[in-house]
């Protein structure tokens, strides 16, 4: 498997992985449950959220399906699957509709910034009048959830393409979001990954993104890596486990750089709380696809640290996104 095919499944194997837990807040419950059995790939269930701070969201959804986060990832593959790779605007709008819109194919909980895009769009009538930015004023983890197919989706490397590429996120972003926050983590989260994919070490592509952030998350990040040891509870009680980029993102910078590979980094996610699943894209597409690049340059037990293939196998609907995956990666 090439690191960019293993960085789309990653991303949604973990979110899926993540969905039966996600938005519990309760540390101490997260451990019983954690004694208990693995805390990936869980039916979500409301009894687990009994009596403890967290948000059952996901009832009616059975363990191997997507979030809304994981459903708007798989979205883009879809989307640059039918358009060859190329970033469509008005295009990716009208399947936006398609999905999460009126009588769309999403059912499910969807949060404030899948709702007010939608309201977005239908106000301006046709697909010609969509506008660029159709996105609302919002500095929380869905803005990321575009980047794991479209880095995939590239194959070159040099300062051009990589140029070519933040422009084509910040475009993508653009339709869900307006807010320079999420600008900014967008461009942090593809100079990471677009590194990892062309062969950089984790840690120091989670380094370099981390120093090129701007000044709303710079510090976070740094101090977020120099955390010694993997302690995804510690970090999430310092950065917090909600579901704002200030938050979220240094915490995945954490479990990214000190996890071992792909399942330590899943599991220490969904032990860390709250928003799990909107840690989990980008969490699993750095993992998944560092491991993947490990592989091909022979290091050993390179192949442990990847995507487990019994977790592969219990992600719903896998046959279509490993065929639309290989679409976008074949070059």
């Amino acid at each position: 498997m090439n690191s960019r095919l293993a960085a789309i499944l990653g991303a949604l194997t973990a979110d899926a992985a993540a969905l039966g837990l996600h938005w519990l807040y309760d540390a101490e419950r997260l451990r019983n449950l954690q004694n208990e059995g693995s805390l990936a790939f869980r039916t979500p269930d409301a009894a687990a959220y009994q009596g403890v701070m967290g948000f059952f969201a996901h009832a009616g959804k059975a363990s191997g399906d997507l979030s809304f986060y994981g459903e708007s990832c798989r979205l883009m593959l879809a989307h640059l699957a039918q358009t060859g790779g190329q970033f469509q605007r008005q295009e990716f709008q009208q399947a936006w509709l398609a999905t999460f819109g009126p009588g769309g194919r999403w059912v499910g909980y969807a949060d404030r910034p899948t709702r007010l895009t939608v309201v977005s769009l239908l106000s301006h009538g046709k697909p010609d009048d969509y506008p660029a930015v159709s996105g609302v004023d919002d500095d929380q983890l869905p803005a990321l959830e575009c980047i794991p197919a479209l880095v995939a989706s590239h194959p070159e490397n040099g300062t051009a393409a990589l140029d070519s590429m933040l422009q084509t996120v910040q475009q993508a972003v653009a339709v869900t979001h307006d807010n320079p926050l999420a600008r900014d983590a967008a461009r942090i989260c593809v100079l990471a990954l677009h590194a990892v994919l062309g062969g950089t070490p984790l840690p120091q592509a989670l380094a370099e993104a981390a120093q090129a952030a701007g000044d709303s998350l710079r510090l976070l990040l740094i101090e977020a890596l120099a955390m010694p040891v993997l302690d995804a509870p510690a970090a999430a009680a310092r950065f917090g486990m909600p579901c704002h980029l200030t938050q979220g993102l240094p915490l995945l910078f954490h479990i990214a750089n000190r996890a071992s590979g792909f399942r330590e980094a899943v599991e220490a996610n969904i032990l860390a709380g709250g928003d799990s699943c909107g840690r989990a894209l980008m969490l699993g597409a750095l993992t998944a696809g560092y491991a993947a690049q490990q592989l091909r340059a022979g290091v050993p037990s390179a192949a442990a640290r990847g995507i487990p293939l019994a977790w592969l196998g219990q992600l719903t609907g896998i046959a279509e996104i490993v065929q639309q995956a290989e679409l976008i990666t074949a070059s």
